[in-house]
């Protein structure tokens, strides 16, 4: 007796594979994340996420020319600020002449077309490593919230396409939809981070922007009661159900690879785009085995992002993000 149905029919050869091939990913899939410091003709590489880099102003004005003929159309930009200007409060990212705010007009001065995502967030302004503000030892949700509100407010005005809060706290996105709308920016997209994990994947992130918790008395010593717990499922749904209402036009999940069974079940039950940030912690670790001669680097990056395509995904946030497009 033979099988009536032989599966291996339709994978004999390259053609048949790539005609049948369920999901793919293209250039149009990725976001693009960029750290941006002050400074002149500066192009630093971030110690643990090797052949990464941080720009000033002129040389990321280049890098989003690079990133545009290759097709990448979408950028998430992070900023590095110096130690003298952080205190507990964020001030420094409502500047109107901050380096966030001079890093959307650049990038919109160099490529008019480019999608252009903001991080909302106060760590990087925080003298504490936090998301938040800090008071009595515990982050304070309702301040912090109009703090992030005016924030987003800051970057509208500077030309953002979206802002991306990536805070955790609760209720934060209807008080920036709120904020943006009462200053008539309605088509001012939100990308929030629903299902934020606190997760050990951060690491090399929080060295490329010198963001992490410090370790001082009366200072939570990590992100975790706000971040969610690696062990929840449930909680990533209400957590992005809650958003969706309060006038989220994009949903992420954060990390990547550990987490696609919440990118499904969002997927499942959600008809707005999904975005997932392959964080820095995935990179390296591709990076650091591919350096060893352990894993094949081109072959694993691709399995993993076709994984979170697979999964769900609309769109990747990929430090890869350069080095896939040149592979597809």
């Amino acid at each position: 007796m033979f099988p009536l149905q032989r599966h291996r029919r339709l994978r004999q050869n390259e053609a048949i594979r790539a005609l049948t091939r369920e999901n793919h990913l293209r250039p149009s899939d990725f976001i693009v994340p960029l750290f941006v410091v002050e400074g002149q003709n500066v192009k630093e590489e971030i110690n643990s996420m090797p052949n990464y880099f941080r720009f000033s102003l002129d040389l990321l004005e280049k890098e989003v020319k690079e990133l545009w003929q290759m097709g990448l159309k979408s950028v998430l930009l992070f900023v590095k600020v110096d130690d003298k200007l952080k205190d507990n409060r964020g001030k420094e990212a409502t500047n109107p002449d901050g380096l966030m705010q001079r890093a959307i007009k650049t990038v919109k001065n160099a490529v008019p077309e480019m999608l252009v995502m903001t991080d909302v967030a106060l760590d990087p302004y925080s003298k504490f490593g936090h998301d938040g503000i800090v008071e009595n030892g515990q982050i304070i949700n309702d301040r912090t919230n109009s703090a992030l509100a005016q924030m987003a407010l800051s970057h509208a005005q500077a030309g953002a396409d979206f802002v991306a809060p990536s805070d955790m706290m609760d209720g934060r996105i209807l008080e920036i939809r709120s904020v943006l709308e009462d200053a008539h920016f309605y088509n001012t997209g939100i990308m929030s981070y629903s299902a934020k994990f606190a997760s050990a994947f951060y690491g090399p992130f929080r060295d490329a922007l010198d963001s992490a918790p410090v370790d001082v008395a009366d200072v939570p010593k990590n992100k975790q009661t706000y971040q969610m717990d690696p062990a929840n499922r449930n909680e990533a749904l209400k957590e992005s159900f809650s958003d969706i209402e309060e006038g989220a036009d994009i949903i992420m999940v954060k990390p990547g690879l550990c987490y696609l069974d919440i990118v499904r079940d969002l997927a499942n039950e959600i008809e707005l785009p999904i975005a997932v940030y392959q964080v820095s912690g995935e990179y390296a670790m591709i990076k650091a085995a591919s350096a060893k001669g352990w894993l094949d680097h081109d072959a694993v990056m691709l399995e993993q992002l076709t994984a979170i395509k697979r999964a769900g995904a609309t769109m990747i946030a990929s430090y890869f993000a350069k080095d896939a497009v040149k592979l597809l």
